[in-house]
């Protein structure tokens, strides 16, 4: 059967031509000019090359200056050892870079580049702590780095408190570091709410500024700052002993008498028993230190007889029953925890036998009690006092 698209050709008849002689010869013309355009496109495109990329590398070149990055291309370094100080901020957990962009914009460093790679070639530069340090502008990114490593650059002022200091002597020592008046530091005190003093402590900052070093960086110099820092830390510490707000003022009473009378730690916990039973049995607590403090002299001062008969002083625990009415000083961790700790025994009595090593006797009765008391007496005889 026959195609019906196909005709079948009849002998002696010519077939049409696939395409003519002019029609080949306009698609070579046309080839030679797609040729020629890819060949234009080329050697445009190459020149476009050569012209960004030159441009690009003065623009890299200068990228310092324009855009605030470094030349990826050369990590710029100055030979130091470097001029005039400047302070400078390094953020926690700042990376070798991010070191770098820092000292680089402060002009301590010539770039970032050349402080990342002393940075990496430096086993130390890890233990680089964050803060503000002083350094010189144009160091060498190894010298800058190895300064940051000593941390002998470090502007810092250390504050520390020892346990059992008073409200006074502990602005008396923050003013002496600081340099900020006392009067600035008691200006502070007045917002409670601002220096974060909780309410149970009815306005009183006894006991409340817990005693330990603190850090302070340049920006963190000034009294209600610091104030802060003391009172956050006190309630810090309640807090991870589990004191519930309502307890605070009187854990923190205790543990102020405890500090002020114990003078080892393995005394605390037995001198924390024989508080908690003379308040049991109704006696009075007759503790000395309380009865200083509430005379107005300073820490040391040794009362007499005529101290421990003035009922007019809220503190003399020697006539009036209960605890005073705030705490006395400052406690440290131990002292706390030995109030929330107190070592079983039935003790009502104690008393230290050597002022030297602080040795500290407890008993339970008078007669027992009377005895240490000789054992100090003949101390102080042999050691003149």
């Amino acid at each position: 059967m026959t195609d019906l698209f196909e005709r079948p050709a009849v002998q002696g008849e010519q077939q049409p031509a696939r395409s003519s002689r002019s029609e080949q010869r306009a698609r070579r013309a046309a080839k030679k000019r797609r040729q020629r355009r890819r060949r234009r496109a080329l050697v445009v495109l190459l020149v476009s090359l050569l012209v960004v990329g030159g441009a690009g590398y003065l623009l890299l070149d200068n990228a310092s200056d324009l855009f605030g990055f470094d030349n990826p291309l050369e990590a710029k370094d100055f030979e130091g050892p470097g001029t005039d100080p400047v302070d400078v901020v390094i953020e926690p957990g700042s990376t070798g870079r991010d070191m770098g962009a820092v000292l680089t914009e402060a002009g301590v460093v010539a770039s970032s580049a050349a402080f990342a790679k002393a940075f990496e070639e430096n086993p130390n530069a890890g233990k680089i702590q964050p803060g503000t340090h002083t350094l010189l502008l144009g160091m060498s990114a190894k010298d800058a780095v190895a300064r940051l490593v000593a941390n002998d650059s470090r502007v810092e002022t250390k504050i520390t408190i020892p346990e059992g200091s008073t409200v006074a002597q502990i602005l008396e020592k923050a003013s002496s570091v600081t340099d900020i008046p006392v009067a600035d530091f008691e200006a502070a005190m007045a917002d409670t709410a601002a220096t974060g003093l909780p309410a149970e402590a009815n306005g009183n900052y006894e006991g409340w500024l817990f005693p330990t070093t603190y850090v302070l960086e340049p920006e963190d110099k000034n009294a209600l700052g610091i104030i802060q820092g003391m009172v956050s830390q006190t309630l810090m510490k309640l807090d991870e002993l589990g004191v519930a707000p309502e307890d605070r003022e009187a854990v923190l009473i205790k543990a102020s008498l405890i500090e002020r009378e114990a003078g080892r730690d393995e005394d605390r916990p037995k001198m924390s028993r024989a508080i908690e039973n003379r308040l049991a049995t109704g006696m009075p607590l007759q503790i000395d230190a309380a009865v200083a403090y509430g005379t107005g002299n300073p820490p040391g001062y040794q009362v007499t007889p005529e101290d421990t008969r003035d009922a007019s002083n809220p503190y003399n625990t020697y006539a009036h029953n209960g605890l005073p009415p705030g705490p006395i000083a400052s406690p440290g961790a131990p002292s706390m925890q030995a109030v929330l700790n107190p070592e079983p025994g039935e003790w009502l009595f104690w008393t230290t036998v050597n002022y030297d090593t602080k040795e500290t006797r407890f008993a339970v009765t008078l007669a027992e009690h009377n005895q240490n008391v000789e054992a100090l007496k003949q101390w102080l005889a042999e050691n003149g006092g």
